[in-house]
């Protein structure tokens, strides 16, 4: 027994990922119960009409255009959610209840306290239609058909003749059970699409991440760069005034793998990723583009920032004090870094402001390494070295 309520519960697809998937299917009630309250409110519209015109019955009309003025409502207020962030699920559970409610004020008038002498067949089809329309949790769903059934065959056996109201229990029954049966393996399917979907998106990005990521040191890679650069160029914020790039190299990086061996070059490079991943925090966009060669993209306000970022960058190489006895500039890993920095809006495109910023990074190489060259089409070229900071 307990391991049907478990599957009848849907726990079976895991608990977390119930909930999660549940909530995911359950967000879009909102856009059938939009939808199906407009169409309730056209019904009874439409049934208010006769009763005024040919019938003078004003109550019965006034029921009917109260439950199109309900449904009106309902289906305006789920218009107004839809268009919210975060929704409570409670009140979309209320509001599905009020649904129903309406639902069954509007089938139990006609089928029931109408049409006394006749068997309720409107009911049976609203009842069956109603229930199809939303995925909802088993236990809600199974409480609302229920209750339905119950208040429709209490007011059957209190309106009509027996052998009436024993044809309309009967049918009622078995249009409920039916309802809750087609209804429970709706969303069973749904779900399962559901999680389905989600696991080959979430394979699809990994996939993806693993396509753009240098797996040795977790940058971004050459092509993610690329197209993250003409991103960069083309869609930058309305605060932002400059762009940077920037190249940069690991110091006599072929004499340190000569020296200690590839395994610790490979280290090297992690720890300089870790470095330059570190760097996202203060908005800055890092890559690896080559074996020793890896590119920064960011945007400032003020040129003038740009040192402190290389401040930033450089001390937190110099803080990994890693040896390197075969350096001819010091005595631990260094880097030589060529930045460019131009106005955002400017006509270059991204090959000619990739060609500045190596010619700035070769610069530096040529000033001895160990140091930055930062220079721009309005920047006059300066440059930092360890000793400035």
């Amino acid at each position: 027994m307990r391991k049907f309520l478990y599957s009848w519960r849907f726990y079976s697809f895991g608990r977390e990922q119930y909930q999660e998937c549940m909530g995911n299917i359950f967000s879009n009630n909102l856009l059938n119960l939009r939808h199906g309250n407009s169409i309730i409110a056209i019904f009874a519209c439409c049934f208010a009409f006769f009763p005024i015109v040919f019938e003078k019955d004003i109550l019965k009309a006034g029921i009917f255009l109260g439950v199109a003025l309900i449904a009106l409502l309902i289906s305006f207020y789920s218009n107004f959610l839809m268009q919210q962030i975060n929704i409570k699920r409670r009140v979309i559970f209320l509001l599905l209840s009020l649904y129903y409610a309406n639902l069954m004020l509007f089938g139990t008038y006609i089928s029931v306290w109408v049409n006394q002498e006749r068997p309720a067949t409107v009911f049976f089809i609203l009842l069956i239609c109603a229930l199809q329309l939303f995925i909802n949790p088993p236990q809600f769903n199974l409480s609302l058909a229920l209750s339905a059934m119950a208040i429709f065959i209490v007011s059957t056996i209190l309106c009509k003749d027996p052998e009436i109201w024993i044809y309309d229990v009967t049918i009622v029954a078995l249009a409920g059970s039916l309802s809750i049966y087609f209804n429970w393996h709706i969303t069973k399917l749904r779900m399962g699409m559901e999680i389905s979907t989600t696991k080959l998106e979430e394979e699809l990005n990994k996939y993806v991440d693993q396509s753009i990521t240098d797996e040795l040191t977790q940058l971004r890679n050459r092509r993610d760069f690329m197209q993250t650069f003409q991103r960069f160029l083309s869609n930058y914020r309305a605060s932002d005034d400059w762009l940077c790039v920037a190249l940069a190299d690991i110091d006599f990086f072929k004499f340190y793998n000569d020296h200690y061996g590839h395994p610790k070059g490979d280290d090297c490079l992690r720890s300089i990723g870790e470095v330059l991943n570190s760097l996202n925090s203060l908005g800055v966009y890092a890559a690896r583009v080559g074996g020793e060669e890896f590119a920064l993209l960011w945007f400032e306000k003020d040129p003038s920032h740009v040192d402190k970022i290389v401040h930033h960058w450089t001390n937190a190489i110099r803080d990994l004090k890693i040896p390197h006895e075969k350096s001819k500039v010091s005595g631990y890993v260094t880097m030589s870094i060529g930045v460019y920095i131009v106005r955002c809006g400017s006509p270059h495109d991204t090959q000619e402001l990739y060609d500045l910023a190596d010619k700035a990074l070769y610069t530096a190489k040529g000033s001895g390494r160990n140091c930055t060259i930062v220079c721009g089409d309005e920047i006059k070229q300066y440059k930092i070295t360890p000793k400035d900071e």
